[in-house]
C-alpha cells in the first residue's frame, strides 16, 4: 500500500507574506525567501537520504489552494504517487486530475473531508 511518509510542508495564506517572513526573520530566525523556508532533515531509515520540510506564506489572494477556501494547505511526502492517488480514487477521495512533474520531484493533489488541498510529493529517488 502505498503512504504517507512525512511532512513536505505547511503552506498559508497572508495578506503581507513578505511582512511575515521578516517578521519570523528578526523574531524567531527563520531566514527566507519569496518561497518560504526549508528546514533540513535526514531519514530516520536511511540517514544518507536527506530531506527538508518547507513553511512557506502565501498571498492571501492566491489560487493555488483551489478548489479548497481554507486558509492552508500541507504537503505530505508519499512513497508512490501513482499508486496512493490509484488508492484514493478507488476510495471515492476527490483527486485533481493535474499532475506536475520537476527535478525535484512530482506532485498530485487531493481535498480532505474538511475541504482542505492536501499537496502529496513524491521527492526523486535520487538527488536531482
Amino acid at each position: 500500500m502505498a503512504r504517507v511518509t512525512g511532512i513536505g510542508g505547511v503552506f498559508f495564506k497572508c495578506d503581507d507574506p513578505e511582512q511575515l517572513r521578516s517578521w519570523y526573520r528578526e523574531h524567531l530566525g527563520i531566514e527566507s525567501d519569496q518561497y518560504g523556508w526549508s528546514f533540513p532533515w535526514r531519514d530516520h531509515d536511511d540517514p544518507d537520504r536527506e530531506g527538508f520540510t518547507v513553511w512557506g506564506p502565501f498571498k492571501r489572494e492566491t489560487t493555488y489552494f483551489d478548489p479548497s477556501t481554507n486558509p492552508y494547505m500541507v504537503n505530505f511526502i508519499v512513497d508512490d504517487l501513482d499508486a496512493l492517488l490509484a488508492q484514493l480514487r478507488a476510495a471515492g477521495i476527490w483527486v485533481d486530475d493535474k499532475i506536475e512533474e520537476h527535478d525535484y520531484g512530482r506532485f498530485g493533489w487531493i481535498l480532505d473531508p474538511a475541504g482542505t488541498r492536501i499537496e502529496l510529493w513524491e521527492p526523486p529517488k535520487e538527488k536531482p
